[in-house]
């Protein structure tokens, strides 16, 4: 298989137009044509993770966070991040990132960290993109209609229902017409009155996956031409947002709760900004990486507590004058990251039967060592 393979189908999940303005996502050194048969996830490219990848045979690194945040302005290899790029190149190693795409996507970063909080009733916090919903109408013989319908539930048409997959519409009705001279394909006598059974099926598409359900559509439909319309909702768009906000299994103090997270993200220390540390709290929002600046967002929200890491000094300030407690794990919370992703890639590879080897970076980059 070839890199763009498993790109193709990561940005299906995740889209690029789901980061933030200058977010250098993507492809980050090498070339999607490459052959891959071994993906390493990770959460940081550092140099010690380039080693590891070349040790395990590993011709595609996945991670989080870009490794060129910055453009190079030489290639001096005694500067160690040119000399890393270098050993990249040389060894044929191809680099993707997705960073907050991945923050963004539903059943991305965010929600793997609030699911590991165990919180529910969940909603966003910071809005990133909203995603244009359109409403396909597709007629067809009555008789290929199941077939039709359910190959586009598969290509991605499929109405927004909380509770259910697969949700579409039909009604059947009759078609009558007369054929001219010629018709093709030639159905009933050239100009006879003639009449058919048809169906007409109906389904909201997002955005993202309109491409592939009007291809599926080309080659599913019976007719050359198929006959479709297609409307955008105006009143009906998909809502990406980056964080999540939801309620703990039950109330605790703000003490109770930094230690519950030492416990779940594994991490031996924590910052924690907070008034009164016997406050109960239960309505808990959470955004990896550095949100500090989302603190007051999360308070207009209704959050009674907010998860996430660098918090700079004067923000911590600010945080303890608006009496909103804050508990900072760190940036490697993100870490959880590198089993998701993981998983996911094994999961796509058993689908589409790509044999692609999947290997988890045991490297700790959290730069930080608590004394």
């Amino acid at each position: 298989m070839k890199a763009r393979d498993l790109v193709e189908r990561f940005e299906q999940f995740a889209p690029k137009k789901l980061a933030m303005d200058k977010d250098p996502v993507g492809l980050q050194i090498g070339s999607l044509d490459q052959e891959i048969h071994k993906v390493m996830t990770t959460l940081d490219v550092r140099p010690e993770v380039v080693d590891e990848a070349i040790d395990n045979d590993v011709d595609f690194i996945f991670a989080h966070h870009p490794v060129m945040f910055h453009p190079a302005h030489n290639l001096d290899l005694d500067d160690p991040q040119n000399a890393m790029y270098a050993k990249i190149i040389a060894n044929h190693i191809t680099v993707y990132a997705a960073h907050t795409n991945l923050d963004s996507a539903d059943g991305g970063m965010n929600d793997w960290l609030a699911e590991s909080l165990q919180l529910s009733h969940l909603t966003g916090l910071v809005p990133a993109y909203d995603e244009s919903v359109f409403r396909l109408t597709v007629q067809v013989q009555k008789v290929y209609a199941a077939a039709v319908r359910m190959s586009l539930v598969d290509a991605g048409a499929q109405a927004s229902a909380d509770q259910y997959s697969g949700y579409t519409y039909e009604i059947d009705g009759t078609v009558y017409y007369v054929p001219k001279a010629g018709a093709d394909p030639t159905m009933g006598a050239a100009g006879e009155p003639n009449e058919i059974e048809d169906s007409r099926l109906e389904f909201e598409v997002p955005e993202k996956n309109l491409h592939k359900v009007l291809r599926t559509l080309a080659d599913v439909h019976p007719l050359e031409k198929p006959l479709y319309n297609l409307i955008r909702l105006e009143d009906k768009k998909h809502h990406f947002t980056m964080g999540r906000i939801g309620n703990l299994p039950r109330s605790m103090t703000v003490k109770e709760f930094a230690e519950y997270c030492k416990q779940v993200f594994a991490v031996s220390g924590l910052r924690v900004i907070a008034k009164d540390l016997t406050k109960p709290i239960q309505r808990i929002a959470i955004l990896g990486g550095d949100g500090g600046k989302f603190f007051h967002l999360a308070q207009q929200k209704g959050a009674d507590a907010y998860v996430t890491g660098d918090v700079y000094y004067h923000t911590g300030h600010d945080m303890l004058a608006a009496d909103f407690p804050v508990i900072d794990p760190g940036h490697h919370i993100e870490s959880i990251c590198i089993p998701k992703l993981a998983s996911m890639f094994k999961r796509w590879s058993d689908d589409n039967d790509w044999h692609l080897d999947v290997y988890q970076s045991k490297i700790n980059t959290d730069p930080f060592t608590f004394m």
